[in-house]
């Protein structure tokens, strides 16, 4: 169910989350969860020093008309106040559910206690021993997030013809580093992601996807342009005879209005992300988190977004290549490639 090579990882990442011997730790897992994933997070707390308990809630019935992936807001818990109650008297809650609870309605409440949450994401623990730590991709996410937080608008525009206008103001900015950081925080690792969510009214314009950009909710490489119009948050058209645009018509068909909302939008900091990963899973082995995570992507999501009153199953999270954002004009990403205040050091420089 696990190996010792992955159990040392997690082990050294839960202490990166100072993860102290005697603290309460809480693997919250349903039924459905990926058990390789449990096994090792449970075992590396113990190790750690951790007191675990298992928090494990059924997998409810997917009451939707098509399959739900990759939404990070996670419906195992289902008000749960027993299980709610054990997660905000933790100190660590490790999360292994199969959507992750970092949009989940309970969130709030769990975070309202001494927890700290570090979600991870439902990919197959092989894929984390390619993450050799970098000890400056906190300091870089900060500066990111505090760049986006204090901007005004930001302006997205690519070759292929996204020209995408948002204004912040109001906008809820989070910078996943990959690190907790004391009671009250969450993150997800792998980490290296500054993302927006906007207040209601705040987006408008296209985003283009071109061949070999991502489409996380299908796990899948763009292989037709699809020009999606976005009016007031959003998208009113999917334009494209391709089988993508046919695809995102599709499964958007079978949600309600708030599904075609804008979600959240950033860009990814991790340089030892790779975008070629999904190629080489089957797609059940996989989330995507390293995908949004990779340097200089420009991610677009639609969807719930809590903040702007939204809420909804329906999501997608599109990472897209080459696209240039500049915040109140001062470039931040140029053709896919961070400035470079925001770029890793190179190794030469370590």
């Amino acid at each position: 169910m696990t190996e010792v090579r992955w159990v040392r990882l997690f082990v050294d990442h839960f202490r990166r989350c100072a993860l102290a011997e005697g603290e309460v730790v809480a693997v919250l897992s349903e039924t459905a969860s990926r058990r390789e994933l449990v096994a090792t997070a449970r075992f590396a707390a113990e190790l750690a020093g951790g007191r675990v308990v298992d928090v494990v809630v059924p997998t409810p019935a997917n009451v939707e008309r098509v399959p739900i992936r990759s939404t990070g807001a996670s419906q195992a818990l289902q008000g749960n106040p027993a299980a709610i109650a054990a997660l905000a008297a933790s100190d660590l809650v490790v999360d292994c559910t199969v959507e992750g609870i970092l949009h989940a309605p309970e969130l709030g409440a769990i975070l309202s206690g001494s927890a700290r949450v570090l979600m991870l994401s439902n990919e197959h623990p092989e894929n984390f021993e390619r993450f050799a730590w970098d000890d400056d991709l906190p300091r870089r996410v900060e500066l990111a997030r505090s760049a986006v937080e204090n901007a005004a608008t930001m302006r997205v525009t690519s070759a292929a013809g996204t020209e995408l206008e948002v204004s912040l103001a109001g906008a809820v900015v989070a910078g996943s580093t990959g690190l907790t950081s004391g009671p009250g925080s969450i993150a997800h690792w792998p980490g290296g992601l500054v993302a927006a969510f906007p207040a209601a009214h705040s987006v408008e314009g296209v985003v283009v996807l071109a061949p070999a950009d991502l489409n996380l909710t299908f796990k899948r490489y763009v292989e037709t342009p699809v020009r999606l119009v976005i009016e007031d948050d959003h998208v009113t058209s999917v334009e494209g005879d391709g089988v993508d645009a046919r695809l995102l018509r599709s499964y958007l068909s079978a949600f309600d209005d708030a599904a075609r909302a804008t979600s959240h939008l950033g860009f990814g900091m991790n340089t030892r992300a790779r975008w070629d990963y999904v190629e080489l899973y089957d797609k059940g082995e996989i989330n995507g988190t390293e995908a949004r995570a990779v340097a200089g992507n420009f991610l677009y999501s639609t969807g719930a977004n809590e903040h702007a009153g939204r809420f909804t199953a329906g999501h997608f999270d599109l990472p897209l290549l080459g696209h240039t954002i500049a915040l109140d004009g001062r470039v931040i990403v140029e053709d896919g490639v961070l400035a470079p205040e925001l770029a890793a050091p190179s190794d030469d420089e370590r």
